[in-house]
């Protein structure tokens, strides 16, 4: 266990790659239009990064093609950005891992592509919060169940599922780390959480079925009934009390407190 918890000085490492990662999905969200090439967010996202000094994780990782993963509609995960464009109704999610100094953060977003139809905009509003809800389990003394739990509960009363093939997981030093988080499953189960933990909760939920594949290109997931997935993710710490947010930064820089004696605190 104590090699997963991280010391002051990753911690604070981690945060500051958690910064750039907030920075960079909050700039390409104001990109994301009908008539924008997946290219061109992934470029834009990239350009982000290295202006802060930092580097895109994903770029060669596993041999990954891109710096950053751009997947549209029933495309859940590690979708290569290239020249299609986006369409009114759209979904896309831009996933995005930052290395600075060393130090990892990951986090990923849904946007709505213009005017999106209202069952899909449900289906990406039930997303982000079963994140929240899988959060505020993310605390000393929990099991990391605890957060499967809490998501899988959410979505399946949604009607939606929780795809079963990908979790989540602990990352800083390195982008995979241990423990694996599933987004569903009893709870009370896996490693005890540490204060000092540094872990990617992320939900992905698909429309339809759970059932996912991997496409030609050996690397996007899709949804294997056609309808559409969505993804949130974001980089937290464990604490004693609740978690921070390390890519949800609010005005003094810190990260966004979930489940503490300080009440929850949503970035802006």
């Amino acid at each position: 266990m104590s090699a997963l918890v991280k010391s002051p000085r990753e911690i604070a490492g981690i945060r500051s790659a958690g910064r750039i990662v907030a920075e960079t999905l909050k700039t390409v969200a104001t990109e994301v239009r009908v008539g924008v090439t997946l290219r061109e967010l992934s470029d834009l996202c990239e350009r982000c990064v290295r202006s802060h000094g930092a580097t895109p994780t994903f770029l060669g990782y596993r041999g990954f093609p891109a710096p950053v993963c751009v997947s549209i509609n029933n495309e859940v995960v590690h979708g290569i950005p290239d020249s299609r464009v986006l369409v009114e109704g759209d979904i896309v999610k831009v996933d995005v891992g930052v290395t600075k100094d060393g130090f990892i953060a990951d986090a990923a977003r849904t946007f709505g592509v213009g005017r999106i139809k209202p069952e899909v905009r449900a289906l990406v509003a039930a997303t982000e919060e079963s994140f929240w809800l899988g959060a505020a389990e993310a605390r000393a003394g929990n099991r990391v169940t605890d957060i499967s739990h809490a998501i899988q509960v959410h979505v399946e009363s949604r009607g939606y599922s929780s795809v079963r093939d990908l979790c989540g997981h602990g990352v800083g030093l390195k982008l995979h780390e241990e423990p694996s988080i599933p987004n569903f499953g009893p709870p009370h189960r896996g490693p005890t959480l540490a204060a000092g933990m540094t872990l990617a909760i992320e939900p992905m939920v698909n429309m339809g079925r759970y059932e996912v594949d991997t496409t030609e290109n050996g690397w996007t997931v899709v949804a294997t009934d056609g309808l559409p997935s969505a993804h949130y993710e974001n980089t937290v710490l464990v604490t004693d009390d609740g978690c921070e947010i390390l890519t949800l930064v609010v005005p003094d820089g810190r990260g966004t407190l979930v489940g503490t004696r300080h009440g929850r605190q949503r970035h802006a």
